[in-house]
């Protein structure tokens, strides 16, 4: 391999895992959802705004905090393809024991990060919590009254959760297509990971296969090709 194609590969390598760091710092948007939400009650006692929309705020701050979930997880595993996808050009089949086995397979379009996971229960748990808080409170004591006694801004919350539920359904389904797409064009040199046991750790996704002459028994640098006769 080339001295500058090899540096490139390299520094390139160094900015993907730059990026994901970056992403992984999707954690401080959950302490801003748990600060908001102490926020909004605050203002509900001095009487500032009602129950009904600073629920609604606080289900959109957790709506707000899945839909970067869902994009820091794309970003995370896009940048893992790229990684694992240079990784095949210094490294050989025998490494996947002897250095690392991750970059045999890429990932499932459905994986995220176990650490994107916590912050994604924590953002559901606390939109169930205050959801549950307005039901119990402002919704079941009215049910069985008269119409009359009807109030539709205590339908706010719910509004809320149905716009958040159908942008984060399109938001999901977009960011895992497009990494599909990216995995369709760009699945990097086919690695023997005969053997090898995907799992929990890594779970794999299956690229489609590529013809018999196109798939190599090893990752590593192309062999040199013979001089002309």
């Amino acid at each position: 391999m080339p001295a500058d194609r090899s540096d490139f590969l390299l520094k390139m390598y160094d900015q993907m895992f730059n990026d994901i760091n970056t992403h992984i710092l999707v954690v401080w948007q959950s302490v801003a959802v748990v600060v908001g939400a102490f926020a909004v009650f605050a203002i509900v006692e001095k009487a500032v705004i009602s129950v009904d929309l600073a629920v609604a705020l606080i289900v959109l701050l957790c709506g707000w905090l899945l839909a970067h979930l869902y994009d820091a997880s794309y970003w995370y595993n896009r940048n893992l393809v790229i990684i694992a996808n240079i990784e095949r050009q210094f490294l050989l089949a025998t490494d996947l024991r002897h250095i690392h086995y991750y970059f045999g397979k890429h990932r499932s379009s459905s994986a995220m990060l176990t650490h994107l996971k916590i912050q994604y229960i924590l953002g559901t748990t606390i939109a169930a919590l205050f959801l549950l808080f307005h039901f119990l409170t402002r919704i079941l004591p009215g049910i069985g009254a008269p119409w009359a006694n009807f109030e539709a801004q205590r339908t706010i919350p719910y509004l809320v959760v149905a716009i958040c539920a159908v942008w984060l359904s399109i938001l999901r389904s977009n960011r895992q297509s497009a990494y599909k797409e990216f995995l369709k064009n760009s699945p990097g040199t086919v690695v023997n990971t005969a053997g090898i046991v995907y799992g929990a750790g890594h779970p794999p996704h299956e690229v489609d296969p590529q013809p018999a002459d196109q798939i190599e028994e090893s990752a590593g640098p192309n062999p040199p090709e013979p001089p002309p006769h």
